[in-house]
């Protein structure tokens, strides 16, 4: 499994997403990527299925050091002090002394990101969890926590798929040695049975799916959790690792439209 080593972070470049995955089907699909060789699982509060995904990695036989474990506190966390007892609880709940990640989820309006981020490095600094970084974040909110707090996040999680221009924040990530990680990077399903995709997957002997996959996973500094809760679909995502675009892919992709945003909640920030 290729990894992305940053500023001490090192994670599997293909993981497990559990959003909306919940109960015994979760802890079911974790048993299943880890056994297939998965190493990277990214869960969250706000997914109530932090218990099945603690059970999942815990009855698998896979041993703890070996997994890659990520979770984010819920979105709805203003409070320093409210920080602090989501990640007690994520640990609880997730069977774990530690996480490898730990994630302030979304930057909500109101939100004092300063102070947030101070509680979050006092988890790190007390060995709570690994490393920390920040989800769905603009470039705004990034200069507040490189450059002005200096708080020593590791990465950035955002909507990232073949339909979304993310020029702005990637430029600014990249300019920083950051890595970016991928979430519905299939577009919640609807690159499935995209035309162009499709195309150039009958190339290949693969899914327009796998394309859009293999597009990120091209791309160094990326890292891509897609939700697969099937076992033919967690063996998809796995065979795209050993795939590589040629640039007269990539001159297709850069041409599809760059508009398409999936994830845009009443309390998401205001996108650059």
């Amino acid at each position: 499994m290729d990894t992305i080593t940053a500023h001490g972070l090192r994670m599997p470049r293909l993981g497990l997403g559990t959003y909306r995955m919940t109960g015994a089907r979760c802890q079911a699909a974790v048993e299943s990527a880890l056994a297939l060789g998965y190493r990277h699982i990214d869960t969250a509060q706000m997914y109530g299925n932090q218990d099945a995904v603690g059970a999942g990695w815990q009855t698998s036989g896979v041993v703890r050091e070996d997994i890659h474990l990520t979770s984010k506190g819920h979105h709805a966390i203003q409070d320093p002090d409210q920080i602090r007892t989501a990640c007690a609880e994520s640990l609880s709940l997730l069977r774990t002394d530690y996480l490898d990640l730990y994630m302030l989820h979304w930057p909500r309006p109101g939100t004092n990101l300063p102070a947030a981020l101070e509680a979050m490095m006092g988890l790190r600094d007390a060995g709570l969890v690994r490393q920390i970084g920040v989800a769905n974040c603009t470039v705004a909110h990034l200069r507040v926590a490189i450059e002005d707090v200096r708080a020593p996040i590791v990465c950035n999680q955002i909507e990232y798929h073949v339909l979304i221009d993310q020029t702005p924040v990637l430029t600014y990530m990249r300019a920083h040695d950051l890595p970016v990680i991928a979430h519905v990077p299939l577009a919640q399903g609807m690159l499935a049975d995209h035309e162009a995709l499709a195309t150039i997957g009958r190339r290949y002997d693969i899914s327009a799916a796998q394309v859009a996959l293999a597009w990120l996973l091209d791309q160094p500094d990326v890292a891509v959790i897609p939700k697969a809760e099937r076992r033919e679909s967690q063996l998809a995502n796995l065979e795209v690792l050993s795939l590589r675009l040629d640039d007269a892919d990539r001159a297709v992709i850069a041409a599809l439209p760059k508009t398409l945003r999936c994830v845009n909640p009443p309390f998401a920030p205001r996108w650059d």
